[in-house]
């Protein structure tokens, strides 16, 4: 890595459709946002002559971060495959968002790719949301390196870097993490801050100056040998140290000379098992260069050191119906098996679905069974339809450019699959096959929406639909207690990409209502009432009257409906009549409007007619008796209770607790975790944690996650209804 000359490749850096497993590599960049991820797959693109210049294709548009979307919001809002092409090997980097709301879009990426790049600005530091995609990818065995970028800035310090990263990502061997390049340091400007030019080379023990705009070999001056030496033997312990000749070591450490190749061999294979973690140093071209500064050492990386899809373990599938079934590691030749990692939507093409097929050759005009299963509680539909590929493409920038096919290990995109979804399998018609979808996070930010106007009204529920097969991290909710439109969001980023895809994409204007909890009624007290209901019109009248007593009863006994009648005074074939209505009653509520519960409710007493009494006048007789005990009794008001489950780093538990028995929360208990963190539970009133994950995540600096699931509903304390808005007090 890093002994080979290399000249800019121009067209031949144009990556096509890849014939065998070998030759691709699938490279997913994580970082947090402003990292530098955008930048740096623009400079490996220029640099394998994808794109002409920084950042831009053919029709002048960028090769990633294309999206008017993104370019106002001035971040990444969604995964972006920018495939180009390196001694022969095409690299589908897989540019994620590094925004928490849009974790969704980082998961898909995880999902297509063999391999990560961690992207660290040297000027900002390793964050708690990057450490635990680190850990994410080491519990699967992902193999990962680390770039720095922003060497340029000011107090930028790659040494320290390297040993912040070492002790973030290194764990029980921070060995595993070092460098294989030091950077090499121009003249100092007036401001004393000397700029990188160039790299050294610790293995070969070259320096690659950039700073022509080229990467220029040399051999470095006697006053850096001792440098190169020291941080070189390190590098060659920690290689050999992940070696699997176990002799190499006591070999090394006896005054043998291990030749560069055998090392550049034994890094390469423990780099591709997930062993060991090199970090090298990378920063966009210049203005008329045609190199980035470390761009051909990363792409030698990539090319060399990390695995090739058929080193990647074959997924678990099953049949439609659940059988369990084998699949053949990556083989273009065996049944098909694809999935949705991504779905989007072209104005002019219509919708675009990013595959990443694990088995098989996906063609253009096949036949396919699309299968999407488990994502109910997502709004996703269970489905198994058969459905025709039409074009196959490959994504450049806002180009998609045509192929023929999609093999094994590759990833390509498929245009105008009407039902397919994000996480849906593809498979042979002849054959259908599941994989099972991958975690999902959880969206616990509530968006509650209305049509701005009638004709938005006609489109809604259509542009809704589309957006939450794009993005199965959003849950559409439609409350039966309080009749609102609920999109669940991961944070308010994300809501707003939502509102505008919604606007820009669906032309559906929207207005954001007040969210509101599902609030119940109940009884404080035993109380009685009469329902009467008598009328004579002259015709066919209507006669019912009925007694009943209501009582309270324990939190989740819903309602219960008693007979004690005696005397046949209300005729048998009428009570039930009697119990719809007073059901029907307690749906409606006897107070606020919401749902009543937990009462009992028994049928003392009544009157009939032998000609006007009717089933329909026993249901309104139970009513009106509902109501009536209701006006002598003291109706409590009911929140929903959420368990909730806090994972947050050592160093914020306090301030979390805190903030939790502010929201009348009530602390259940802790426990330690590995990595330095504290799982709290707690019960918490729902209508304090409406906002939760826009406040924990600000409390935690972005390093705590939640969970939440409904418990039950309890009474709210006086102070607190009484300070509830009327539109929440009372359903609409």
């Amino acid at each position: 890595m890093g002994d080979k000359a290399h000249t800019h490749p121009g067209a031949a850096g144009r990556a096509s459709a890849a014939d065998h497993p070998t030759s691709v590599r699938n490279v997913v960049l994580v970082g947090h946002s402003g990292s530098g991820k955008t930048t740096l797959v623009e400079a490996l693109a220029l640099t394998a002559g994808a794109v002409n210049r920084a950042g831009r294709v053919e029709d002048g548009g960028c090769v990633s971060d294309y999206d008017e979307m993104e370019h106002r919001q001035q971040r990444s809002v969604q995964l972006s495959l920018v495939p180009v092409e390196w001694d022969g090997i095409k690299i589908n980097l897989l540019d994620t968002p590094g925004y928490a709301d849009f974790v969704g879009e980082l998961r898909a990426g995880l999902r297509a790719a063999d391999a990560a790049l961690f992207v660290v600005s040297a000027s900002d530091g390793v964050d708690g949301s990057t450490r635990m995609v680190w850990e994410e990818c080491a519990a699967v065995g992902m193999p990962r390196a680390i770039v720095v970028t922003h060497l340029e800035a000011a107090r930028a310090d790659f040494e320290e870097m390297t040993r912040i990263c070492a002790e973030a990502f290194g764990g029980d061997d921070p060995d595993a993490v070092l460098p294989l390049y030091l950077p090499l340091r121009g003249a100092p400007a007036p401001d004393g801050h000397a700029p990188v030019t160039g790299l050294i080379g610790l293995l070969s023990r070259k320096l690659f100056d950039y700073a022509s705009g080229e990467r220029v070999e040399s051999e470095p001056d006697g006053e850096r040998l001792p440098l190169i030496d020291e941080a070189r033997s390190l590098l060659i312990e920690g290689i050999i140290s992940e070696s699997e000749d176990e002799t190499l070591m006591e070999r090394y450490l006896g005054g043998e000379q291990v030749d560069v190749k055998t090392l550049i061999e034994d890094l390469e294979r423990a780099v591709a098992r997930g062993v060991f973690f090199p970090v090298l140093a990378a920063a966009p071209a210049a203005d008329g260069a045609r190199q980035g500064l470390g761009t051909v050492e990363l792409l030698d990386l990539v090319t060399r050191g990390f695995p090739t899809p058929l080193e990647r373990a074959a997924p678990r599938v099953t049949t439609p119906e659940g059988a369990a079934r084998e699949l053949r590691m990556c083989d273009p030749g065996e049944s098909l098996v694809a999935e949705v990692v991504k779905t989007s939507s072209d104005p002019y093409v219509g919708r675009i679905s990013m595959v990443r097929v694990f088995s098989g050759t996906l063609r253009a005009d096949q036949t396919v069974h699309v299968s999407g299963h488990g994502l109910a509680d997502r709004g996703h539909e269970d489905h198994d339809v058969d459905e025709r590929i039409g074009a196959l493409s490959t994504p450049f920038g806002k180009q998609q450019r045509p192929v023929s096919h999609v093999i094994a290990g590759d990833l390509g995109c498929v245009a105008r699959l009407t039902r397919a979804e994000t996480g849906d399998t593809l498979s042979a018609k002849e054959d259908p096959l599941l994989m099972a979808p991958w975690r999902m996070t959880d969206p616990l930010l509530p968006l509650a929406i209305e049509a701005h106007s009638k004709p938005d009204e006609d489109k809604l529920s259509q542009g809704l639909a589309r957006l939450v097969a794009e993005d199965p991290t959003m849950r559409l909710e439609h409350n039966r207690d309080t009749h609102q439109v609920v999109l669940w969001c991961l944070g308010e980023a994300h809501a707003d990409v939502a509102l505008e895809r919604l606007r820009g994409r669906y032309g559906v204007q929207v207005d954001v209502v007040p969210h509101r909890v599902s609030l119940r009624e109940t009884f404080g007290g035993p109380a009685a009432g009469r329902g009467r209901h008598v009328k004579q019109s002259g015709g066919h009248g209507q006669y019912a009257i009925c007694e009943i007593e209501v009582e309270p009863l324990p939190n989740g006994s819903g309602v219960e409906f008693v007979d004690k009648v005696v005397g046949g005074a209300v005729p048998r074939q009428f009570i039930p009549s009697v119990e719809k209505g007073v059901r029907a009653q307690a749906a409606r509520g006897v107070a606020a409007g919401h749902p009543l519960i937990d009462v009992r409710v028994t049928l003392l007493d009544g009157k009939a007619h032998s000609v006007d009494s009717s089933d329909a006048a026993f249901q309104t007789a139970g009513a009106l008796a509902l109501r009536e005990a209701a006006a002598q009794a003291r109706i409590h008001l009911l929140e929903p209770v959420a368990e909730v489950s806090v994972l947050v780093g050592d160093d914020y538990v306090g301030a979390v607790m805190s903030d939790l028995s502010g929201r009348r929360g009530k602390v259940l208990g802790t426990e330690q975790t590995s990595g330095g963190r504290t799982l709290i539970r707690a019960e918490v009133p729902e209508i304090e944690i409406g906002r939760y994950a826009v406040d924990l995540r600000s409390l935690s600096h972005g390093t705590a996650r939640f969970d939440r699931r409904y418990a039950r509903h309890e009474p709210m304390p006086q102070q607190v209804a009484d300070r509830l808005p009327e539109e929440v007090r009372a359903a609409s």
